[in-house]
């Protein structure tokens, strides 16, 4: 009997991380930049946006 690579299951299949909540601002806060920068968020619905595109990447990478 093989012992698993650490980041894999003892099926071998790769092992899921939990993402944190840092890591879940970061991106919110990259694709807001992304667009603040191509004109499609401006600063009068910025926190309905924001706040729109924070719970949608939590709920990708959170099950």
């Amino acid at each position: 009997m093989s012992i698993p690579a650490k980041n894999q299951t003892a099926a071998g299949e790769p092992r899921e991380r939990p993402v944190g909540e840092e890591t879940i601002l970061k991106v919110t806060k990259e694709i807001v930049i992304k667009f603040i920068e191509v004109g499609r968020l401006s600063p009068a619905n910025f926190t309905e946006t924001f706040n729109e595109i924070h719970r949608t990447v939590r709920d990708a990478v959170r099950p």
